[in-house]
């Protein structure tokens, strides 16, 4: 029977403490893109990742656009984007009307596969374009392998920017996520394991990078009495009030972290023994990831012939809401004439793979619900075949 109310893949969990610092801003009229809850959220934040330096933005598609912008990228550059992500990690590189080569992944964390981006930055210094960065996403918050991306990045002397928009929260070697390249980039958008409403941020151990992005992102203002721009500038400051509200987020991070990790361990046993059904997990040890969203592989040669699509459309009609993988962008519409660099990982993930209810807010009930759906299905799934 379909629930009284949905379950929801990743809602956003207010703790209450947002309140003081919203309602500060309101008694203080500090209604603006500025004020002490942004530089507040920004201290946050060093403090929690380790960075030298954070700009909170309006979003953290505005945090890729402004750290492209800060590494020179230009028109008719070339950025190397992993391919298996949202579309706002490689939106950006159109912005600045340069050309994004895709790379696939690799089957241990399914992010960026470290054997492909080699081939792909020598093949394109043998067309004649040498890459100017590297956008590396930490998927669904599992952190990417590193120590490889990062040996290729330095040894063609790329700059590598860190796509940890899922990933707030996850270390790879004991390393926070987005403080390994160097830049990266954090978002705060509704679904997101902390939120500001919506948000990003960039973080640096270069406070240059940081300072710039701040002064690009407020309309690129010179120091004068009157409005004087040398630069082009963007709208893409945080606010104070949503601020206000990140720094609330921010007293109960590892809480959420904690129940996100929660969620995955209660699946992984619970879905243990089910033919077909496969839960991505950390690869080793040094890797710790936030587990932003759990999710799983539906191998309809094993399940009996379910498909992922089957489960989708199965929780759907009992108000449980769940999304397939990203589809990669190597094969959507608008980036299908760009470089790809692909070994058929991604499209198969993308094929057989589902994100289940993930949110730090989602009751033990909920979650026995999701699983006894499952369970369900499969077992009508072999009556019919009785």
């Amino acid at each position: 029977m379909p629930t009284n109310q949905t379950i929801w893949l990743s809602s956003p969990h207010m703790s209450g403490n947002e309140k003081k610092y919203v309602d500060e801003a309101f008694a203080r009229n500090f209604v603006f893109p500025m004020g002490p809850n942004v530089a507040g959220f920004e201290e946050d934040l060093k403090n929690f990742t380790g960075s030298a330096a954070v700009s909170c933005l309006s979003s953290g598609t505005a945090a890729i656009h402004l750290a492209l912008i800060n590494l020179g990228v230009e028109q008719g550059d070339e950025v190397i984007c992993s391919s298996f992500t949202f579309s706002a990690s490689a939106n950006p590189i159109a912005y600045q009307k340069a050309i994004p080569v895709f790379i696939d992944s690799e089957p241990g964390t399914w992010n960026m596969s470290s054997e492909l981006l080699e081939t792909a930055i020598n093949d394109r210094i043998a067309k004649g374009k040498k890459p100017k960065a590297i956008i590396v996403v930490h998927l669904y918050g599992m952190p990417a392998m590193m120590d490889e991306i990062l040996a290729i990045a330095n040894h063609f002397e790329i700059p590598v920017i860190e796509d940890a928009a899922e990933a707030l929260g996850s270390t790879y070697k004991g390393r926070h996520c987005g403080t390994m390249g160097v830049i990266g980039i954090l978002s705060f958008n509704g679904n997101k394991i902390i939120t500001t409403s919506g948000g990003g941020a960039m973080i640096s151990d270069n406070p240059e990078y940081c300072r710039n992005a701040t002064f690009l992102a407020t309309q690129a203002r010179d120091a004068a009495p009157h409005y004087q721009h040398s630069h082009i500038g963007y709208n893409y400051r945080m606010s104070n009030i949503c601020a206000g509200i990140g720094r609330g987020q921010m007293e109960v991070l590892p809480q959420r972290i904690e129940k996100r990790r929660e969620n995955f361990q209660f699946y992984k046993e619970q879905l243990k023994g089910l033919p077909g059904i496969t839960v991505h997990e950390e690869p080793g040890s040094e890797f710790f990831s936030n587990h932003w969203l759990t999710t799983i592989l539906v191998d309809p040669a094993l399940t009996g012939g379910i498909t992922r699509e089957d489960l989708r459309l199965h929780f759907n009609k009992h108000n449980i809401e769940s999304r397939p993988l990203w589809k990669p962008m190597h094969l959507q519409p608008v980036f299908a004439n760009y470089p790809a660099y692909v070994n058929g990982v991604s499209e198969h993930l993308f094929d057989i793979g589902l994100c289940l209810p993930s949110s730090s807010n989602i009751t033990d009930e909920e979650r026995e619900i999701v699983v006894q759906e499952i369970k369900l299905l499969f077992f009508n799934s072999t009556l019919s075949k009785v």
